[in-house]
């Protein structure tokens, strides 16, 4: 992966603001599988010169031009956010990739896992904050069924916004980063939500929420 400032990504990620978000579609490996592109392209005008080359002239153009488009959004904010832990003291990124973890803290492997709030939870953001694990349970029941799909130690960074643009939030690296800075200052074992599982397995995975409100 090449080494791209914080900076560099949120500009890039504004750029992408002005186009509606839409999916048309729930997110699948198939279509993961077509658009694998949007990891060696950081750029996003390059990303419309790409996708303009190389799609334009299929009938699924459309499909395609907005499946590329969320899934750029989504990757490189995460890799933006995943940045940001790993240069933090205590935060041990892994040096090789890893399904399940993206780095270490205190001794316990954790994913992270950027998300809007859930516009079909049921409960109001107030109500949220207070119920914190009948949230983690929620995110970890309702989550996208493709390839990252798992049941591991995870923290939620939890993006809401007051005008109901959350995705919006994606994009303002600047304005998460002292979050996660202060989450870590801060950060105590005693502090993470025990999610227990009953499956063929029997187990218990630690989770924690890290609010970003604006």
């Amino acid at each position: 992966m090449i080494n791209i400032d914080l900076l560099t990504i949120e500009l890039n990620l504004k750029k992408r603001l002005k186009y509606q978000y839409k999916w048309f579609m729930k997110q699948n490996n198939s279509y993961d599988h077509i658009t694998n592109f949007i990891y060696s392209i950081y750029d996003f005008d390059q990303l419309l010169k790409y996708l303009e080359s190389n799609f334009s002239k299929s009938s699924e153009y459309k499909k395609i031009f907005n499946y590329s488009l969320n899934r750029w959004y989504n990757f490189w904010s995460a890799y933006a956010i995943e940045k940001i832990f790993c240069s933090l003291p205590g935060v041990e990124p892994f040096t090789e990739k890893n399904k399940y973890s993206d780095f270490v803290i205190q001794g316990i492997n954790f994913d992270h896992k950027t998300t809007v709030y859930p516009k079909n939870y049921p409960l109001k953001i107030n109500d949220a904050i207070n119920k914190k694990e009948d949230l983690i349970l929620w995110l970890y029941q309702n989550q996208s069924s493709g390839q990252r799909f798992h049941l591991k130690n995870r923290l939620f960074v939890v993006l809401y916004n007051n005008i109901d643009e959350h995705w919006k939030l994606k994009a303002e690296i600047s304005y998460i980063k002292p979050i996660i800075e202060n989450y870590i200052l801060n950060f105590s074992i005693q502090n993470l939500s025990k999610i227990h599982f009953l499956n063929e397995n029997d187990y218990t995975i630690l989770s924690d929420i890290i609010w970003v409100i604006k």
